[in-house]
């Protein structure tokens, strides 16, 4: 049986007042228990930077950006001086700088990096947020600071990338580390994390395509890959107990020109600063 590095124990930590009120509102009200799940996945938490974020935080030129179609402003980083970028996209409750080993080597390799803290998430005001803003963020950066060579997103900064080269993020290759997948399975573990019936997992995903005016299935990985033509290196770790690996393998099989990494004993945020992994990135980049 694997075992849990430290980092995924924290990750899966629901603290029991939440637990309890979520159980609470489901017994007397299952409308309020929608509710307040729903106000639960769109919320992000936003962690002190580390140390090892450090120096890109202090070296990067940060601007901030509104994203019209949201009306929110996010904060870019721009690290690195060469003419030829690559997006960095992070993932829920992380931040612009949490790349930071990728972003180090790319440079060496003659790139620059633009970076954001996505809306609600490091330094971008708010509370709230969703995949789709990840996306419209994306598309904004790219008429402000691109054309971008390349780009590597991780977790769910890894599906808005996807779900972005279908809205036409033109990149020559693209890197996803750690990548969701279905949409409903995203939702049903957050619920069940919660300790709720599946059925407030499915007013959930109703209440968001009410308000999106869509189906969620829409913005599933494996689905957006169907029309993707665009080269992009999977990376995944086995023991990533967050997003399982078999996300990764599910992508794999729908996309048209992919390349598949799984690794071992690196969870899901220790493999961001693998040096083998970032290794086979600069490789797969240069290649």
């Amino acid at each position: 049986m694997s075992k849990k590095t430290k980092s995924d124990n924290q990750s899966l930590q629901i603290p029991k007042p939440i637990l309890i009120t979520a159980k609470f509102l489901q017994a007397i009200s299952p409308k309020l228990a929608t509710q307040f799940a729903a106000k639960l996945f769109t919320t992000p938490i936003k962690h002190k930077i580390p140390k090892r974020e450090f120096q890109m935080d202090k070296q990067s030129i940060q601007h901030d950006v509104l994203i019209p179609s949201i009306d929110k402003t996010i904060k870019t980083y721009q690290y690195g001086n060469s003419p030829k970028k690559i997006l960095l996209v992070h993932g829920w409750s992380g931040r612009g700088t949490q790349l930071v080993k990728i972003a180090d080597e790319l440079i060496e390799n003659g790139f620059s990096i633009i970076s954001f803290d996505a809306p609600a998430h490091g330094k971008s005001k708010g509370n709230s947020s969703i995949m789709t803003e990840f996306i419209a963020s994306i598309l904004v950066l790219e008429k402000q600071y691109g054309p971008f060579e390349f780009a590597v997103g991780h977790s769910l900064g890894g599906m808005a990338i996807i779900n972005a080269i279908k809205q036409n993020l033109n990149v020559k290759k693209a890197v996803i580390i750690g990548s969701g997948d279905l949409i409903q399975d995203i939702i049903s573990d957050f619920i069940r994390n919660l300790g709720l019936k599946p059925q407030i997992g499915d007013r959930m995903r109703e209440h968001f395509e009410k308000k999106f005016g869509e189906p969620m299935n829409n913005y599933s990985t494996s689905v957006v890959s169907k029309n993707i033509e665009t080269p992009v290196f999977i990376i995944h770790d086995n023991d990533d107990h967050d997003v399982n690996v078999k996300c990764a393998h599910n992508i794999h099989s729908h996309l048209k020109n992919s390349k598949l990494m799984i690794t071992n004993n690196l969870g899901h945020r220790k493999i961001l600063g693998n040096e083998k992994v970032i290794n086979e990135i600069s490789n797969f980049i240069r290649s």
